[in-house]
């Protein structure tokens, strides 16, 4: 029982305290006057009274009344009921002036004073520790009715009575009280207490500020957020806040909470501390400032949440699942409201009702939020009371809510701390909470979505929540006066009476006498053991389809360990990487802890190295995903293994796990040590009082056997219920035995965390580095009330400065943290503080010993091999290169190339691989195994040279599943390349640092002689030596002395202008000369006096200086071109048109020219002079080639500088006064032009005005191996660029025809210019046609150096990406795209067709694009490559390159960016594009080269590897300044270093058919024109391909020690399928090696039977030569021309050029025929004299068949109507009995048959009609129609005769069949 009423109180107005305006109350009466013993009085209530301030008033105001709640020092709380009303003041003070003014009148003190001017409030005060509003309301209004209306009644009576009335606290009992005074009123006690009483305010609350508002006010209080209620009415604000606490249920709020704060205290609004407060709305402007508070006004309905406050708010779904249920039972109309015939009776609930409901709602949310949390709770001691622990991040870890913002706020908060305390006793009464958290949950989870259920449920809680409130529901009414209307308003009421002390004390000591006589009302507490309900792992199913497929991962990691523990090594390593895999999910990591523990035997599983290994692998991985918090508890499971897993090092030194799993962070978070404690030592209290149970249940042991499981939850309540029943001897003893037991667990996590914080190493202060006790930051960065977390991280910012201090600081480190854990778990749990004090002396002790035994471990440690790690593999190392860095061990990771992952074609993974990156003086290598042991026997090599590194960034990555975060490289090299490796732990940063340092001095050598082309064979240790002086101080008698001495002084290194260095590698590698030798280069002594005075004639003496140049690539090639000999002047034939030059033999004129140079026969050596100044670095117009056929020439030359040939067509060349410079050299020029134009033999004939606009209607026409306008149907598709402008797309275009009649040959020769000059549209702005020059200026857009390189970057990171995308397919298509490569190819392509066209048609071209070596270097070569069949042989390609490239001075050390000096300006893949593009033709010409795709990849890879000098240097004068250039003579002194990459091909082509093509069938004076679309252009397979076996193939002595013979790398696989069944991996193998072609393999059978038979193998080439020349003598003796059967039977269509479709895919032996397929000419060369002409369609037709006569049954020319919507066309038609079909050519000269007409396909043929657009001027008659099977076809013949004849020859070709 309790009072009802504590004090009650009269407080009055104090008129003697007015100071500063605002009034004071004062006590007038309290009853009774001293306090009660268990209940002091209050302070301060009369602030409460009025808790704006006391305040005079000038009329009377109704009686208010409202409840104010204070809260005592020991957080109880007090009740205040406050009744006011007001009475008038005495008027002896006239000046009180009221606060609010409304006595302004009366300021004149002389006006004369009214009797009963102002009133003061008074105030009657109930405080109870109960809150019965209505009752008090009642109580104190009866006590007012009696004073105001005066009854007859005492109020003393009253009052005494209301004092010492006693009800029950809770169970539900009703009573019925009267105070005296002829009342009655019923007090209902709530049944059970615990469950707050709300009556209407949850819902009032709701109403107020509505739903969202409502959800965050509440999230805002769970979360600790201070929280400030406005509103003007006082009874509300306390309403709200009861309202907010009853939602909280069953938390409860344990910061201040004040309803109605009055103005004195408004201060208390700033403080730190999470608050609820109301405040009366006056005050508002009060509250504006404060910017942490979360503001409610009820009146206005609004929720303010400041900027810099975040609210959590729950959980999804649970958020959306409350709203929902909130506006079901608020706004039950919602549902319906869009129902075409709502129901009538849907209406709320009543407002109580909706009240419980609302609730309901809430108590659900609590339930579903804290479901289970009865499995997170410890119990660390049972007597003399329980200690319980939550163990919060195994709590959110199993609900998957880790990180939960909101869960985790709540967990760590106040309330939820004390509702662990209040509701963890596992013995107590339990309420409805308790029930729905163990039995509903279930339910909750089956009904969710359904909202009928859902409603339903809510509706039953609600049901019990009220019945809780209102037990009984019949309740006798109350009967309370009431004072009469408007009584407030009597003018002379008298004031509120004294009350007689002495009666009321009275009764109220009566009434304690009688209580004290009673025997005690005894609370009969229904205690139970609290139901713990299902634990949480059954609730949260359904989260487990994250790993639908774990069991089969489960079954992974337990074959595994099983194979550790029965030393079965290699199986384990095949699951290894699988088990990694796996560890990524929870189920798989407890599933290896339980496996482990199973193999633990007494604490102690001792295990042989590889053991060990592979289990300290396992659990690190395991580790590694584990956060600090350790919310799954591997951590917690791995804790006892990792002190039991164990190998012996050597007699007495023992290792164990711990020391190599102590890098995660989770060890360094105190709350995990003490989440773990408190699990072991309720373990152990379980363990304490299960087996004093057992010692009385021994013999009944297999019964009782399901009740030994009971949780120790269930042990306690047990105990405590049996606590009171004990001696209090037993008591003691089980106390004593408690403490000890947490005392010795004490001791043994103090060894625990010794053993895990203790680096192995303790000199090395490793604890903080990576997993860093810094972190602790980060965890406790969300526990603003955590006091100890704040403490904690405070106190490692504090104390950790031993980071650069002595090992012993580890220790006293370890020591601090060991204490701080010590001392919390231990007054905690209650340990005595003797033990304490006797932990604290002993920890150091431990940690000094462990200090000891792990210096001894580590010492040992240190001498154990690592025996995991394969053992690095040597990578093959060509003659002369040396390991500049011993292998340092790395993983190499997998890129983006999917294949070598394993990627979309399946099978292991070849990487990531595990091995060592050697770095030599010539390449990187990678050489290891793959990580993945399927593979594991396979080698894979990657490597490229170092001088094709293009880019080298560091990234970090994680090598292996199980590791760490490892440093890396990412290198990539322009042979399409990619190394991103990963450096091993072993690697030390700093060595990796040493790498990078000399891979970069590597990579840029100073200057060109430290490449490796120099260096090679030379040890690296020589490099320097001292330097001898020669004094050589003018330039002139240097280059005269350096051509002088270039036999001497070869491999001289050249420093500066004035110094030579004898050369390091002379007495090495390069030769020595006899000093005899003839062949000096001597320099005539006239050279000194005529600084180059131009020579027409060459002097006798210069002959001997010339014979090196003349041996040059260049020369040789304008022998063979008949540009000039360099006979004496008498014999040279005058009318030859050309001459060779030696103006640039001293390389005075052009640095970047060779020494002799073809320019026209009248033009003298000094104009040369003067006009190249006209180009950019002199480069002058020189001729490089001639046709043979027209005689027309190909120029080269630099850009134009502005006063150029731009000049001169800018200016009409009006004669001036005096001729000034510009204009004598543009006057000059011009006479060069025009030299070179007459030099044309068709110059004299070509009449009239010379345009290029007939050009482009002609040679789109025009036969030859053509076709793309066919092909594309478009007319302008081709060769010209629209750019090129409407100059060239003239009238004449439109009207042309074109059919290909052969009139337009002539048609085009008038109208041709002599020389065309194709320069860059900037430079040619504004040039205006001449029409009295015979050239033609054709401006065309490049793209810069600057581009190409961007796009070649662009082009790697799409064939070679860093790191895998998503949609492999779609990303690299786009990035090629992107990288606009092919749209260059496209661009060189296209103006190399339009030179060849121009040539081929007799005009001359000029091409002067940049500065003459780049672009233009590109196009000169195609266009000879394309025109000349000589430049697409083996020799010829070599002359091409070395004449086009080397000698004419592309710059390949600046562009391949080979020294220190061209480090900035980066590579450019200027050569790399050319032979892209020669691969673009080859690729559609397959028959016309004589080397292979593999020779074009061989030089890709070789002219940026710096392997050969052949590609340094930019240019042929460098080149003889270091004396590269005539080095070749002498003999050799070592067979193995080939300086010249020419030479190397060579005897490797003599060796075997690597770089031959065998498909070689070459037409005499075919001129290529290959389609250039980007349709039609491929990607070179050299950029995405790769061969992971060996490496790159191109360095062939590194690949003969494979197996297998070596084949070119691309040919397809075209032999028969062998028995023997081979796997051949994409990305790994070269597969021409393990599968030869056909022709290689028989080649390769015939060398072996050779040498069986022990004859000398003969040469491959020989053989094959013979092979070809028996072929076609067979050929002949069977009557025809061609081994025509052979091909017939392989079902070829005799397409040259292949359309896509690849001639090797055709078929057996196919190979073999087609490279026979040569005529008569095809061995020898075709000579350059030759008048290269077409053959007709007939005679290359007549190659394929087997005789004249059968196979052109009847050939003629015929109209075809084309397909639908097509004009009529003229074709070659002809019919083949042979082969029964009609075919059709463009024309008859046509090579490429268009169409085939089937005629076994022929229905009928019958005569036609002539249709739209058909030729006018035949008959009609003429008309037949062909249908067959797909379609009809039109056709028309030119006369009836003809069309007769065709139908006759048809139809009996269509009998014979």
């Amino acid at each position: 029982m309790a009072r009802l009423a504590d004090y009650f109180v009269l407080v009055g107005y104090d008129p003697g305290k007015r100071g500063s305006g605002d009034g004071q109350g004062q006590i007038l009466q309290r009853f009774p006057e001293k306090d009660w013993e268990d209940n002091p009085f209050p302070q301060g209530i009369e602030l409460f009274c009025q808790p704006s301030g006391w305040q005079l008033f000038t009329e009377r105001n109704p009686p208010t009344f409202f409840v104010a709640v204070l809260t005592d020092i020991n957080s109880e709380r007090h009740y205040c009921a406050c009744f006011t009303f007001w009475e008038a003041v005495e008027s002896a003070q006239p000046q009180s002036h009221p606060r609010n003014g409304e006595g302004e009148e009366e300021e004149e003190p002389s006006s004369p004073v009214q009797p009963a001017q102002l009133f003061a409030p008074k105030s009657l005060v109930l405080v109870s520790r109960l809150d019965h509003a209505e009752v008090f309301r009642n109580s104190l209004g009866l006590i007012y009715t009696i004073y105001v209306d005066g009854l007859s009644v005492s109020l003393e009576n009253v009052i005494g009575n209301l004092l010492t009335c006693t009800i029950p606290i809770t169970g539900g009992a009703q009573r019925t009280i009267s105070l005296g005074a002829g009342d009655r009123q019923v007090i209902q006690t709530p049944i059970n207490d615990s469950l707050p009483v709300s009556s209407c305010s949850v819902a009032l609350l709701f109403r107020q500020l509505g739903i969202t508002n409502v959800l965050y006010l509440f999230c805002a209080a769970l979360t600790e957020h201070k929280i400030l209620f406005l509103s003007s009415s006082y009874q509300r604000l306390t309403d709200a806040c009861r309202a907010l606490l009853a939602l909280m249920f069953p938390l409860k709020y344990s910061f201040t909470y004040v309803p109605i704060l009055p103005a004195q205290l408004l201060e208390v609004l700033s403080t730190p501390t999470p608050f609820i407060i109301g405040v009366h709305s006056i005050f508002q402007s009060e509250t504006q400032e404060l910017l942490d508070v979360v503001i409610a006004d009820l009146d206005g309905g609004t929720v303010n949440v400041p900027e810099c406050v975040h609210i959590s708010l729950l959980p999804e779904p649970l958020l959306q699942q409350t709203r929902e249920a909130l506006s079901m039972v608020l706004d039950p109309e919602l549902e319906v409201a869009d129902l075409a015939f709502p129901p009538s009776t849907i209406s709320a609930s009543s407002l109580k009702m909706q009240d419980k409901e609302i609730r309901a709602v809430f108590l659900r949310l609590f339930a579903q939020l804290l479901q289970g949390y009865r499995w997170c709770l410890h119990i660390i001691r049972i007597h003399p009371e329980p200690v319980i622990r939550f163990h919060k991040a195994a709590f959110l870890g199993q609900r998957g809510l880790m990180e939960d913002d909101f869960l985790t706020k709540v967990l760590e908060g106040m309330a939820f701390a004390g509702f662990v305390t209040e509701r963890g006793a596992p013995y107590r009464s339990i309420d409805l909470f308790d029930e729905l958290v163990a039995y509903e949950v279930k339910r909750m989870r089956a009904e969710e979505g359904n909202k009928q259920k859902i409603l339903r449920h809510i509706k039953e809680l609600a049901e019990k929540l009220y019945k809780n409130e209102n037990p009984y529901p019949a309740v006798t009414m109350h009967k309370v006066q009431k004072p009469t209307e408007g009584c407030h308003l009597r003018l002379h009421q008298k004031p509120f009476p004294r009350l007689d002390e002495g009666t009321v004390q009275w009764i109220i000591d009566q009434a304690t006498a009688k209580l004290q006589t009673a025997p005690p009302a005894v609370k009969a507490e229904k205690k139970c053991m609290v139901p713990s309900g299902p634990p949480i792992a059954a609730i949260m199913e359904r989260n487990g389809n994250a790993l639908a497929n774990s069991a089969r991962r489960l079954e992974v990691v337990r074959n595994c360990i099983t194979y550790v523990f029965e030393n079965k090594m290699l199986e384990a390593k095949k699951l290894f990487p699988a088990v990694l895999r796996a560890m990524k999910g929870r189920a798989a990591r407890h599933c290896l802890t339980q496996e482990l523990n199973l193999h633990v035997q007494q604490n102690r599983a001792v295990l042989d190295h590889q053991q060990f290994d592979f289990i300290i692998r396992m659990m690190n991985c395991c580790l590694q995903d584990c956060t600090a918090m350790d919310e799954h508890g591997i951590a917690a499971a791995l804790l006892p293994l990792v002190t039991a897993f164990c190998r012996k090092l050597s007699p007495g030194i023992t290792q164990f796990a711990y020391s190599c799993v102590q890098e995660h962070v989770v060890w360094t978070n105190i709350q995990f040590w003490e989440a773990m404690f408190y699990c072991d030592v309720q373990n152990h209290i379980r363990a304490l009082y299960l087996d004093n149970n057992e010692e009385n249940h021994t013999d009944e042991e297999s019964t009782e056997e399901p009740q030994e499981a009971k949780s120790a939850l269930e042990i306690a309540s047990e105990q405590l219920r049996l606590w009171p029943t004990m001696s209090r001897e037993k008591q003691q003893e089980l106390i004593q035995k408690e403490e000890s037991t947490v005392f010795s667990q004490a001791i043994h996590y103090a060894n625990r965390m010794s053993y895990l914080l203790l680096p192995l190493d303790t000199s090395k202060n490793r604890l903080l580095r990576s997993s860093g006790l810094g972190d602790v930051e980060s965890v406790s960065n969300s526990f603003v009330t955590n006091s100890i977390a704040g403490s904690v991280a405070e106190s490692y910012d504090t104390e950790s400065g031993f980071e650069d201090a002595e090992s012993s600081d580890v220790a006293n480190y370890v020591v601090r943290f060991i204490n701080r854990f010590v001392d919390k778990v231990c007054t905690e749990s209650g340990v005595t503080n003797e033990h304490l004090k006797g932990l604290h002396v002993m920890i150091p002790d431990i940690v000094q010993m462990h200090i000891e035994t792990l210096d001894a471990v580590h010492r040992e440690s240190k001498r154990l091999p690592p025996i995991q790690k394969p053992k690095l593999l040597r990578p093959n190392l060509l003659v002369g290169e040396e390991c500049v860095m011993e292998g340092l061990r790395v993983y190499l990771m997998p890129d983006g190339r999917e294949e070598a992952a394993g990627g979309n074609i399946g099978g292991p993974p070849l990487l990531p691989a595990e091995g060592a990156i050697f770095l030599t003086t010539y390449r990187i290598i990678f050489k290891g195994t793959p990580t993945d042991p399927l593979v594991g026997e396979q080698v894979v090599i990657r490597s490229f040279p170092i001088a094709s590194l293009t880019k080298e960034k560091k990234i970090n990555i994680q090598a292996q599943a199980d590791q760490f975060i490892q440093e890396g490289l990412q290198l990539r090299s322009c042979t399409f390349q990619l190394l991103k490796i990963a450096f091993d732990e072993e690697v030390a940063s700093d060595s990796a640092e040493v790498f990078r340092k000399h891979l970069h001095k590597l990579r840029y050598p100073q200057h060109v002689r430290g490449t490796f082309a120099f260096t090679v064979g030379q040890s690296p240790k020589q490099a320097m030596q001292p330097k001898a002086k020669e004094k050589n101080p003018s330039l002139r008698t240097l280059s005269k002395n350096l051509v002088k001495n270039a036999k001497k002084t070869i491999g001289r290194q050249y420093v500066t202008r004035k110094k030579y260095t004898p050369p390091t590698w002379e007495q090495r590698s390069s030769q020595h000369f006899p000093e005899d030798n003839e062949d000096e280069i001597s320099v005539s002594e006239e050279m000194d006096r005529s600084t180059l005075t131009p020579t027409t004639t060459i002097k006798p003496s210069d002959k001997m200086t010339i014979n090196h140049l003349v041996e040059r690539a260049c020369c040789r090639d304008y022998q063979r071109m008949g540009l000039g000999t360099l006979s004496s002047s008498l014999t040279r034939s005058k009318n030859e048109p050309f001459r060779i030059s030696t103006v640039n033999r001293m390389y005075a004129i052009c640095r970047s020219y060779p020494g002799l140079l073809i320019v026209p026969q009248s033009i003298q050596d000094n104009t040369i002079q003067r006009i190249s100044r006209c180009y950019r670095q002199n480069r002058f117009p020189v001729v490089c080639w001639r046709n043979s056929r027209t005689k027309a020439v190909l120029l080269r030359s630099g850009g134009l500088h502005g006063k150029g040939v731009v000049g001169l067509f800018k200016s009409q060349n009006a004669p001036t006064a005096g001729p000034s410079q510009t204009d004598s050299t543009s006057l000059e020029q011009e006479k060069y032009l025009q030299a070179v134009i007459n030099s044309m033999p068709h110059y004299a004939d070509a009449s009239g005005r010379n345009t290029l606009s007939g050009f482009t209607s002609a040679h789109m026409s025009s036969s030859g191996k053509w076709g793309s306008i066919r092909a594309s149907g478009r007319m302008s598709s081709y060769a010209l660029n629209m750019e090129i402008g409407s100059r060239l797309a003239g009238k004449d275009l439109l009207g042309a025809q074109h059919n290909g009649t052969p009139s337009e040959a002539s048609f085009l020769r008038q109208h041709r210019a002599s020389l065309y000059i194709i320069g860059d549209k900037s430079q040619l702005k504004g040039v205006k046609p001449d029409p009295l020059q015979h050239w033609e200026v054709v401006p065309i857009e490049v793209f810069d150096v600057r581009q190409v390189k961007a796009s070649f970057k662009k082009l790697m990171k799409a064939c070679v990406p860093g790191c895998p995308s998503t949609d492999p397919s779609v990303a690299y298509l786009r990035s090629l795209e992107e990288s606009e490569w092919l749209s260059q190819i496209h661009k060189i392509l296209q103006i190399s067709v339009l030179v060849v066209e121009l040539l081929d048609t007799g005009s001359s071209v000029l091409v002067s694009l940049e500065d003459g070596w780049d672009i233009t270097t590109q196009v000169v070569s195609l266009v000879q490559l394309l025109s000349d069949p000589y430049y697409r042989t083996l020799e010829g390609f070599r002359l091409l390159v070395e004449k086009e490239w080397l000698s004419f001075g592309h710059r390949f050390s600046h562009r391949g960016a080979q020294t220190l000096a061209g480090q900035s300006s980066g590579f450019a893949p200027i050569f790399l594009q050319f032979l892209d593009c020669v691969h673009q033709i080859h690729l559609q010409f397959p028959m016309e080269f004589e080397f292979s795709q593999y020779y074009l990849k061989f030089l890709s890879y070789h002219y940026v590897s710096n392997r050969f000098r052949t590609f340094l240097l930019d240019s042929d004068y460098e080149r003889i300044e270091l004396g590269l250039l005539y080095e070749e003579k002498g003999e050799r002194k070592s067979q193995q270093v080939y300086k010249s990459i020419w030479d190397y091909i060579d005897r490797l082509n003599k060796k075997a058919p690597i770089f031959f093509n065998y498909m070689y069938a070459p037409e005499d004076g075919e001129v290529l024109r290959p389609y250039s679309n980007i349709s039609n252009l491929k990607v070179w397979d050299y950029y995405t391909e790769e061969t992971l076996s060996e490496g790159p193939s191109y360095d062939w002595e590194l690949t003969q020690g494979q197996p297998e013979h070596v084949e070119e790398a691309d040919r397809q696989d075209t032999s028969a399928p062998q028995t023997k069944r081979k796997i051949i991996w994409p990305c790994y193998d070269n597969r021409s090696r393990v599968e030869p072609d056909a022709i290689s393999k028989l080649l390769e059978e015939l060398h072996n039977l050779e040498m069986e038979l022990g004859q000398v193998p003969e040469r491959w080439k020989d053989t094959w030569d013979k092979v070809k020349a028996s072929q076609r003598t067979e050929a002949r003796q069977e009557g025809s021309r061609t081994p025509s059967s052979l091909l017939m039977s392989s079902g070829l269509s005799h397409h040259r050029r292949s359309l896509g479709v690849y001639l090797q895919e055709s078929g057996v032996g196919s190979t073999l025929n087609l490279s026979l397929d040569s005529d008569t000419s095809s061995t020898s060369t075709p000579s350059s004299g030759k008048q290269g002409g077409r053959k007709s369609t007939s005679t290359l037709y007549s190659q394929f068949q087997m005789s004249e006569s059968e196979n052109r049954s009847y050939e003629g020319s015929l109209y075809k109507k084309g397909a639908f919507m097509k004009p009529w066309k003229p074709r070659w038609f002809v019919l083949d009995k042979t082969k029964h079909q009609l075919r059709y050519y463009d024309s008859r000269m046509d090579t490429e048959c268009k169409g085939v007409i089937d005629l076994a396909e022929v229905e009928s043929i019958t005569p036609g009609t002539p249709t739209m657009g058909a030729p006018k001027t035949v008959d009609e008659k003429a008309f037949f129609d062909l249908k067959t099977t797909k379609r009809v076809y039109n056709f028309c013949a030119q006369d009836v005769q003809l069309a007769q004849q065709w139908i006759d020859r048809i139809q009996s070709c269509l009998s014979d069949a």
